[in-house]
């Protein structure tokens, strides 16, 4: 009886014991009653956004072409047919759930550098024709065409297929097609960062060229100098950005337009820009006796619009490149060399894990 007795003792005081050592953690684990000195501001503290989980449930955007594009989910296959829509998916980071793609994406440098398994992808469609039943073997969730391939697109949106069709032809538009393909990919979060960052330049750019003089600039394309950028473009607005004026957005349309050499003579630009996938030099155009007495042949301000990695004047995330590009070529005091290549490094860095060198950004 009495060494029962003791045990019990013995049971009663371990208790008491763990019951005191739970206060003593409860009361050392409770939030301090003096609020902890903060940073100074030179020294902020960074936080890492919380990550958010992609919409599971059905998708549904309307199309730059006004059609409704309803998914049952975010797509997991996607077939890219067109390459401005492909490289906003690689800068949106989704280049693993693309399974078709445009034709001679072999001549792409920036998928040679970042993604090169793009190159063993079947290249199935293009602006110009679309190989449906190569389309429909690959059994995507999405297919994504530009406006000119409407018809195929209602092709394969009659098999079943969900297809949305993109014109992201201007700076709204552009914004437009990144946010609808964050939706229809379950990137959103991604996607706003990237407009976010593309809209800040854009309101730094305008903001440094807006009360300064705007010259005049002339874009020529990529089969001929008297080919021009229209009104319609996504280039006219870039010049426009920059702090230029597009001589050229009298013309009617969104596509290149062929001009004549007193056209072009009329207008005398102060500059002239070529895009860097032209068919001729800018010697070609210094020697176009026709050419001669343009402002901008005579002062020699004729420039290609860089990179070797891609082209900077289309409608594609690079684009911001392009217009810091612009920026420093018309207004050098307010938009340095070393601004924009800077620029440029950090943005291939961020997207695409790329140290890319002066050589490679064309300068």
């Amino acid at each position: 009886m009495k060494k029962r007795l003791f045990s019990l003792a013995v049971l009663a005081a371990l208790l008491l014991q763990l019951l005191s050592g739970c206060a003593a953690g409860a009361r050392e684990s409770a939030p301090p009653s003096v609020e902890p000195t903060q940073p100074p501001a030179t020294q902020p503290v960074e936080t890492k956004p919380a990550e958010t989980e992609p919409a599971q449930g059905p998708v549904t955007v309307t199309d730059q072409a006004g059609r409704e594009v309803t998914l049952e989910k975010p797509a997991d296959k996607i077939v890219s047919c067109y390459y401005l829509v492909t490289a906003s998916l690689l800068t949106l980071g989704q280049k693993d759930k693309i399974v078709g793609i445009e034709m001679k994406a072999n001549s792409r440098e920036l998928y040679k550098l970042a993604a090169p398994e793009f190159l063993e992808l079947p290249g199935v469609g293009s602006g110009k024709e679309t190989n449906i039943e190569a389309i429909a073997a690959l059994e995507p969730d999405l297919v994504l065409l530009p406006k000119k391939q409407l018809e195929a697109a209602e092709t394969l949106a009659g098999l079943g297929i969900p297809t949305a069709v993109v014109e992201p032809e201007t700076y709204e538009a552009f914004n437009g097609l990144i946010e609808m393909l964050g939706e229809l990919c379950g990137c959103g979060d991604k996607a706003a960062e990237l407009t976010a960052y593309y809209d800040g330049v854009v309101d730094r750019v305008t903001s440094l060229t807006k009360d300064g003089s705007k010259p005049s600039v002339y874009l020529c394309g990529e089969a001929s100098w008297l080919r021009a950028c229209a009104g319609g473009m996504y280039q006219r607005e870039m010049i426009e950005m920059a702090g230029g004026s597009c001589v050229s957005a009298e013309l009617e349309g969104a596509k290149w337009a062929d001009i004549s050499a007193e056209q072009l003579a009329a207008w005398n630009p102060e500059v002239i820009f070529s895009v860097s996938y032209a068919e001729y030099t800018l010697d070609d155009i210094r020697n176009d006796a026709a050419l001669s007495g343009l402002e901008a042949v005579k002062e020699d301000k004729l420039y290609t619009v860089p990179s070797e990695i891609e082209a900077w004047d289309y409608p594609q995330p690079s684009s911001i490149l392009g217009l810091l590009w612009m920026a420093h070529i018309l207004h050098p005091e307010l938009v340095t060399e070393d601004d924009y290549v800077k620029e440029a490094q950090q943005f291939y860095q961020t997207y695409f894990g790329l140290e890319v060198t002066k050589e490679q950004l064309g300068i």
